[in-house]
């Protein structure tokens, strides 16, 4: 190639010598540069293609892939120490432990409403009837399989327990229990911890904790299987027709 340039230069130059014009020379220039435009794009696309197989096939890892790269053998990196990841700060104790000041706490981080109640009692069917049953006795499916029995939400210890020490149990395990923090996030915890405080109040309810119209029909009830006088019943709300 460099032969043939040469030879070209010394051809231009003896025609500007013998007093060429210069348009003369543009067809002489094209026919010297097009091997070496030639070469020069043949580089130029070998370049780009390696660059675009280097990034598609850049070395990195899978997730859990082995590296030897770090001492502990170990691709997947654990966040550095003080990391928070957005959404995560967690700075309520008392919604995210069930404590404050390091003491279970007594009282729920949010209003208890209906929608809470079924959302609880919704999940508390799906993880804790397995072991706990339905009422909270402790008599699930897997205790009738032969599986450890764990204690009625019933008995006086638990009845007494503050609402922190249910989120708690759930959140680190207990015992035989393991924790369910994985499974069932914080707001569906206390969701959970207010439907099993609705068990406890249902299975230990006074006549009296219940509306005067509910109280005598649940009354009518009793004596009319006891066969004893009927109560008399509660005065009607104002607008409200008396009830036979």
């Amino acid at each position: 190639m460099n032969l043939r340039f040469e030879i070209a230069v010394s051809v231009m130059t003896r025609r500007i010598h013998a007093g060429a014009r210069k348009a003369d020379l543009a067809p002489v220039l094209a026919r010297a540069a097009r091997p070496a435009l030639a070469l020069a794009l043949a580089w130029a696309s070998l370049g780009f293609a390696a660059c675009q197989q280097d990034m598609a096939n850049q070395p990195r890892h899978k997730p859990l892939d082995a590296s030897v790269f770090f001492a502990d053998g170990r691709a997947s990196r654990p966040p550095a120490p003080g990391t928070v990841a957005r959404g995560q700060l967690r700075d309520d104790d008392h919604l995210y432990t069930g404590k404050v000041g390091g003491r279970l706490v007594d009282t729920f981080p949010y209003p208890v409403t209906r929608a809470v109640m079924d959302r609880g009692r919704d999940r508390y069917t799906i993880y804790c009837t397995p072991c706990h049953g339905a009422l909270g006795t402790g008599e699930g499916m897997i205790v009738q399989r032969g599986y450890k029995q764990p204690p009625s939400f019933h008995i006086d210890r638990l009845r007494e327990a503050p609402v922190g020490h249910f989120f708690d149990v759930m959140t680190v395990g207990l015992g035989a229990m393991q924790d369910y923090s994985a499974q069932v996030s914080v707001e569906d915890r206390w969701a959970i911890v207010a439907y099993v405080r609705g068990l406890q109040l249902s299975q230990h309810a006074a006549l009296a904790d219940l509306p005067a119209r509910e109280a005598y029909i649940l009354q009518r009830q009793r004596e009319q299987k006891t066969g004893q006088a009927l109560s008399r019943p509660p005065e009607p709300a104002p607008g409200e027709k008396r009830q036979p």
